[in-house]
């Protein structure tokens, strides 16, 4: 191939998600799926043997000068430690989301990653996903006039009737708000900006929850986290949000994201998914009105935002998941569960600038300089 060395990476955590970012690393030219770490060997072996890559240790390639990057793609209480190893070893860390699982973790990795001088990015990347790349610009172009308040939901009955494993999704660092709030956060801090307060009400509604899938059935899942958060957020542009998420739900109508303007409203895909649709409604219409989606230049799936940040290295670019964005929502959704807590408004700490939106007429799977 013709052009600079690919950076090479090694992807930290062989689970479900770990083909995905795998596969996306395979279609871009700039990139090179180097290594797969798992405390399952077999597991690493498989994913490396499916994309040309060698399973190693965690300790072999934090001490191989050719890594250069992680991609932590372990479960979130594990983001710490795996995180801060990578970052102390001198690679640029790439981590699914959150952040950390409390607060006070991520502002340890972002201060350590800019005393070392390097990339820290964090998932969902679904904000760079033509749906809500296209949501972004109706915004700004002001089809909707001045946003003055929005509606998240996500809403279900909780990971048990499926995942092989749900139990973790009830331990501490997990729970719909921390499992699911990082895709409805990040995509309202896109929108919107930044927030500047945060008050909530939750709690656990059953104590114990029966598996329903496989291979665990009829065990039983000791909650220890809240499985219905409703939040209200202020943003610091002045709309106001209301994000309830929850594992409580047998059935809905309501869905994804609504942003209310002075002249229409705006319905914002599923942040989960990196599509549409997108559209508008204004006063007096008797439908809503299919907005066209902006052409992708890049692979519609996860690691995306990876791609961006190493992409972003040769220029010295602020690249668009960044620590600071997802420390800033790491913040509201810890906030969140201490307001909820503690009966209390909380007024946040950190502040980030929305993500420059991607500019059209890329070359198929490059980024801007």
């Amino acid at each position: 191939m013709s052009g600079p060395v690919p950076s090479r990476v090694a992807i930290v955590g062989c689970g479900v998600i770990s083909r995905t970012y795998a596969h996306t690393i395979s279609q871009l030219g700039f990139v090179e799926l180097a290594a797969c770490v798992d405390e399952d060997a077999d597991r690493a072996q498989e994913l490396a043997g499916a994309f040309g890559a060698r399973a190693r240790t965690f300790r072999d390639v934090l001490h191989d000068p050719d890594i250069d990057a992680i991609v932590n793609l372990t479960p979130p209480l594990a983001h710490l430690a795996v995180s801060k190893a990578s970052l102390e070893a001198g690679k640029a860390t790439f981590s699914e989301k959150p952040l950390g699982v409390e607060f006070a973790e991520g502002r340890e990795l972002v201060q350590l990653a800019s005393e070392r001088g390097l990339a820290l990015g964090c998932a969902p990347d679904t904000f760079l996903g033509a749906g809500l790349q296209t949501a972004r610009a109706v915004i700004d172009r002001g089809d909707i006039g001045e946003p003055l308040a929005a509606n998240a939901f996500m809403l279900g009955s909780g990971p048990e009737s499926w995942h092989p494993n749900p139990a973790i999704f009830y331990q501490h660092g997990a729970g719909p708000l921390l499992d699911m709030g990082p895709y409805y956060l990040t995509t309202l801090v896109q929108l919107l900006g930044p927030a500047r307060a945060v008050s909530a009400s939750a709690r656990i509604s059953r104590p114990q929850r029966p598996i329903l899938s496989e291979p665990q059935r009829g065990s039983l899942i000791d909650v220890e986290v809240p499985t219905h958060v409703g939040a209200l957020v202020e943003f610091a542009s002045g709309p106001i949000a209301s994000l309830v998420t929850s594992f409580d739900v047998q059935a809905t109508r309501y869905f994804n994201i609504e942003v209310y303007g002075t002249d229409a409203t705006l319905s914002v895909p599923n942040p989960n998914t990196f599509g549409g649709p997108v559209r508008v409604k204004r006063s007096g219409d008797e439908a809503w009105t299919d907005v066209d989606l902006l052409p992708a230049s890049l692979p519609q799936q996860r690691g995306i935002g990876l791609a961006d940040m190493l992409w972003a290295r040769r220029s010295g670019r602020a690249h668009r998941t960044s620590s600071a964005l997802a420390l800033h929502v790491l913040e509201l959704m810890t906030g969140a569960l201490v307001a909820a807590e503690q009966g209390r408004r909380v007024d946040l700490e950190t502040t980030c600038d929305r993500s420059a939106p991607l500019p059209l007429g890329l070359a198929p799977n490059t980024f801007d300089d």
